[in-house]
């Protein structure tokens, strides 16, 4: 009897100790995505172009994920859906775009397309544009993707391969948009591009202003420093109802090995002293994203994050979803 009881112990055991260890492989996967039922912005990647780990880190924000790799750390990139035409959006091609568009065709499940109906381009830096490549005759050799971009950002594809060779191959469609200047996806849904100061060593830089059915969002995942905006940002934040903001370093201390004036953006504890004097309801507009490989915000359970959090603002997570 003693036997039998030992053995029958020894199976529910293993059997235990296999579900817990299916459960911890399992638990790092991305689960099946729910559809949506109303036209929604979802942030599809939170950080900044080089990705976390990045190439050659060293430090304790990236050794331990080089072995370890979070699926959540995508580059910095926004889905749009739209419900009521079926159609879907994204704002910047980023090195993750496999991964963002076929979160997109899950998210809109009722129908079965794997490509998104145009992609927003921003700028001409490797996390923003980089991505189109995989829609050229080595991957998917896509048919005439629409590519929102601005005149030197045209300018700068259509000359200069390989992007020049998804032109040819009409593997992409490219749309030239001017500033201010609002494109109409449907009649609930626009978005209007806008000039910032960043870095323009190929293309001019913006971010946009998108407009859903009931309420409007602006994205600028680059700018050099707010200061040098011929527009108020305040202003602008008033203006929408979301407010996606760069925040690529928290404070620029976590940069040690390069000049940080060379790199210009805002740091986060910067914008939390110009947005000091909003109103509750402003702050919780705000969402910060683009964050660099060393920005402690990162981690949830950061400091850093739960000041953020405290003073009323948001901190971006991949798979948020904002309705518009």
């Amino acid at each position: 009897m003693n036997k039998y009881y030992i053995f029958f112990l020894m199976i529910f055991t293993l059997s235990c100790v296999k579900e817990k260890s299916t459960e911890k492989i399992t638990s790092k996967k991305p689960q099946q995505k729910q559809s949506i039922k109303n036209t929604s912005l979802i942030l599809l990647g939170t950080i900044q172009d080089a990705g976390s780990p990045q190439i050659g880190c060293e430090k304790d924000c990236c050794k331990d994920l080089f072995k370890n790799p979070d699926y959540k750390r995508q580059v910095i990139s926004l889905g749009l859906i739209d419900k009521q035409n079926n159609k879907t959006y994204l704002f910047d091609a980023t090195p993750d775009i496999k991964t963002q568009m076929k979160m997109l065709s899950k998210y809109n499940n009722e129908i079965n397309k794997e490509l998104t109906d145009g992609i927003f381009l921003t700028h001409a830096h490797i996390g923003h544009y980089a991505g189109l490549m995989y829609l050229g005759k080595e991957s998917i050799n896509s048919k005439n993707v629409t590519v929102y971009a601005m005149p030197k950002m045209k300018t700068f594809i259509s000359n200069n391969g390989p992007w020049s060779q998804l032109v040819k191959s009409e593997n992409i469609n490219l749309s030239e948009i001017k500033n201010e200047e609002t494109i109409q996806l449907s009649n609930k849904i626009n978005v209007t591009p806008i000039l910032v100061p960043h870095r323009d060593e190929y293309s001019e830089t913006v971010g946009y202003r998108i407009k859903g059915p009931n309420k409007s969002a602006l994205f600028i995942p680059d700018i050099d420093k707010w200061e040098k905006w011929n527009k108020n940002i305040i202003d602008e934040i008033k203006k929408v109802d979301y407010a996606f903001l760069d925040a690529t370093f928290y404070s620029g201390k976590e940069i040690d090995s390069r000049d940080i004036s060379q790199i210009p953006h805002p740091f986060i504890i910067e914008s939390l002293e110009k947005f000091k004097d909003l109103s509750k309801e402003e702050k919780s507009k705000i969402i910060f994203i683009h964050f660099n490989h060393t920005n402690p915000v990162i981690n949830p359970n950061s400091k850093e994050s739960k000041t953020i959090i405290e003073q009323g603002y948001k901190i971006g997570r991949f798979e948020d979803i904002f309705e518009l």
